[in-house]
C-alpha cells in the first residue's frame, strides 16, 4: 500500500513538473521572430506565463522579451571569425556546441517553471530537415519533460509559383519526418501574398493540400517544367502517399486581428499529440484541415 502510495506521489510530481511550449521553425524570413513576438503578446494577455527562448545565434535585434538568448552562450559572429567557416557551417557548429553544452541551457530554463515556451530556432534548412543537432536538442528537452510541438512557418508567397510550391511541400514533409514532433505548419505573411502575384486556385487548394495533379497539369504549361512533368508527378506522389501536409493561414502583423484567429491556432497547437494521448485523437489531429483560422 505504501508503496503505491509513492509511486502515485512521484507520478503526480512529474506531472506538475512537466513544460509545455511550441518549436518555432522554418527557412530564413519566414517571420519567425515575429510569429514569437506576436504569440508571446497573445499569450501574455489570455494570462499565460510565457518566455521566449532564442535558440538563433545569428538572431540580433530581438524584438520580444527573450528569457534566454543562446548568444550568451555562442554567437555565428564569433564561430565565423575564430574558425573562418561560413554561415551555414558556423550554424551547424553553434548547434553542435549547444549540444554539447546541455548543462548550460536546462540551468536557464529551470528558473522559468510554471512558464509555457516559446523556442525561436535558426533557420537553416539543413538542422530541420536531415542534421541531428536540432532533433538531439528536442530529444533532450523531452527527457526534461518538455511537451513541444513543432511549429515550421513558411511564407505564403510560394503559392503564387507552383514549382515553388512543390518544394515546400516536400521540404516541410521532410521536417515533420525528421523533427519527430505533433506538427503544425503555417503560411506565414497572409496580407502580402496578393503582391506577388494572384494564385492558379482557391486559397483552401493551398492550404488543405487538395488533389496535386492539378498543381502538375498547371505546370506542365510551362515550357521549362514541361521536360520535368515526371519527376514533378514522382515527388507529388510521395506528398500524397504520406498525406501529413496541410498548411493554417496567418497573419501577425494586423492592427485589428480577426476574432478567433490566435485562438484558433493555439488551440490547434495545444491540441496536438501529444498533448491528446488518445489514438483516435492523434489521429484526427494529423488529419489536414482539423482546425482552420478564419
Amino acid at each position: 500500500m505504501a508503496e503505491k502510495e509513492t509511486c502515485g506521489m512521484a507520478e503526480n510530481h512529474k506531472q506538475s513538473s512537466l513544460a509545455f511550449g511550441q518549436v518555432v521553425i522554418g527557412p530564413p524570413g519566414s517571420g519567425k521572430t515575429t510569429y514569437c513576438l506576436g504569440m508571446q503578446e497573445f499569450l501574455s494577455a489570455i494570462g499565460r506565463k510565457v518566455a521566449v527562448v532564442n535558440l538563433d545565434p545569428a538572431n540580433e535585434g530581438i524584438p520580444y522579451q527573450c528569457a534566454v538568448d543562446v548568444s550568451e552562450l555562442i554567437t555565428l559572429a564569433d564561430v565565423m571569425e575564430n574558425l573562418k567557416l561560413g554561415p551555414n557551417g558556423g550554424l551547424i557548429y553553434c548547434m553542435e556546441y549547444l549540444e554539447a553544452n546541455f548543462d548550460w541551457l536546462q540551468e536557464k530554463l529551470d528558473q522559468l517553471k510554471g512558464h509555457y515556451f516559446l523556442f525561436d530556432c535558426p533557420g537553416q534548412v539543413e538542422l530541420c530537415t536531415h542534421h541531428n543537432s536540432l532533433r538531439n536538442i528536442f530529444a533532450q528537452l523531452a527527457k526534461w519533460n518538455f511537451r513541444l510541438a513543432a511549429v515550421h512557418l513558411v511564407d505564403s508567397h510560394y503559392c503564387t509559383d507552383p514549382g515553388k510550391f512543390i518544394s515546400v511541400l516536400c521540404t516541410s514533409l521532410a521536417t515533420m519526418l525528421h523533427v519527430e514532433l505533433p506538427h503544425v505548419n503555417i503560411l506565414s505573411k497572409m496580407d502580402l501574398i496578393e503582391q506577388y502575384g494572384k494564385l492558379a486556385f482557391n486559397l483552401d487548394y493551398y492550404t488543405e493540400v487538395l488533389d496535386l495533379s492539378y498543381l502538375v497539369d498547371h505546370l506542365a504549361s510551362d515550357p521549362f517544367f514541361k521536360n520535368y512533368q515526371r519527376l514533378n508527378k514522382k515527388l507529388v506522389e510521395v506528398i500524397e502517399d504520406y498525406s501529413l501536409v496541410s498548411f493554417l493561414p496567418l497573419n501577425v502583423q494586423v492592427s485589428k486581428p480577426r476574432k478567433g484567429t490566435n485562438e484558433a491556432l493555439a488551440v490547434h497547437i495545444d491540441f496536438s499529440p501529444p498533448f491528446y494521448l488518445h489514438l483516435s485523437c492523434i489521429l484526427l489531429c494529423l488529419r489536414p484541415g482539423v482546425a482552420h483560422i478564419c
